[in-house]
């Protein structure tokens, strides 16, 4: 019976594996996610009821008194929030440095922030670009955020993303090693019997 593959633990630190570091390539990676917030929030803006609407394109939708457009407005943004990081997810995977723990957490950490960033680049959207909106029924009129726990999604997405991708390789890696440890008498070429 073939014993299962003892399982790599995340690396502590880039030594450790004789990956020189350069200085700020960290800093550089979470800035660029920081970043990717403004451009994340023009596109609720664009893309929401109560902003541009150009998903439904409904125009009973494109007022924010309308109060069934509140909840696909929120919805627009946790969909950027999961798509921004399951991308985060997969191009920390890619990185040679990728599955440090400094680096999964500074990824998570400024996917949080990138998340509050796109929220008010889109409220100041709505505020600059937008009609001006009565808001004295409801705050809710203008273009806002109803729920606050969408902007838990954007860093959540990037940490379940990058366990999920880390669960595939270690999968993958055992399969290897199994189709390596072949039986006696194969051609020893890393091919599985036929």
């Amino acid at each position: 019976m073939t014993q299962p593959a003892p399982l790599p633990p995340v690396r502590p630190s880039d030594e450790a594996q004789g990956v020189r570091r350069r200085p700020g390539k960290g800093w550089a990676w979470a800035a660029g996610i920081i970043g990717a917030g403004i451009p994340a929030g023009l596109l609720w803006w664009l893309l929401a009821p109560g902003g541009q609407n150009l998903i439904s394109g409904n125009s009973a939708l494109s007022s924010g008194t309308n109060t069934a457009g509140w909840l696909p407005r929120d919805l627009v943004l946790a969909g950027l929030f999961v798509f921004a990081g399951c991308l985060v997810a997969v191009l920390l995977s890619g990185r040679r440095d990728g599955g440090t723990r400094r680096m999964l957490l500074l990824s998570v950490a400024a996917s949080a922030a990138a998340a509050v960033l796109a929220w008010q680049t889109g409220v100041l959207a709505g505020l600059w670009l937008g009609g001006p909106q009565d808001t004295s029924a409801n705050a809710s009129v203008a273009f806002s955020l109803r729920s606050l726990t969408v902007l838990v999604l954007w860093p959540a997405a990037v940490a379940a993303g990058f366990f999920v991708l880390r669960i595939i390789g270690l999968l993958r890696a055992s399969v290897d090693q199994d189709v390596d440890q072949e039986p006696e008498g194969n051609s020893g070429d890393g091919r599985a019997w036929q």
